[in-house]
């Protein structure tokens, strides 16, 4: 495989782990980039393409899993750094999400 341009991790904070709806916003997000991201819960893989939401649910990540990615291509550092972000800050409330309530 090519050599990638642009590597991140960030810890998986929110209590529901990388399921169905965090999955959801995480591969809408890569798809929004022109980069190949890739993510894993390994440092050395085994990678899954970060835009394949059948892909990404079948990682299965727990809460406390550090999710790595990597990516190569025009936005690279641009991708990672919003991914990074969408997980580190717990997919944006998604525990409000989880619970029913609207307001977080």
């Amino acid at each position: 495989m090519d050599e990638f341009t642009a590597t991140a991790s960030a810890p998986l904070t929110n209590p529901i782990g990388l399921h169905a709806r965090p999955s959801v916003k995480l591969t809408k997000l890569a798809k929004t980039f022109a980069s190949d991201i890739h993510l894993s819960i390994g440092s050395d893989g085994p990678w899954v393409d970060a835009k394949s939401i059948v892909k990404v649910m079948a990682v299965k990540a727990a809460m406390g899993a550090t999710l790595y990615f990597r990516a190569k291509g025009p936005d690279a550092t641009a991708a990672l750094a919003a991914l990074s972000d969408l997980v580190a800050l717990g997919f944006h409330g998604q525990e409000a999400e989880a619970s029913g309530d609207p307001h977080g």
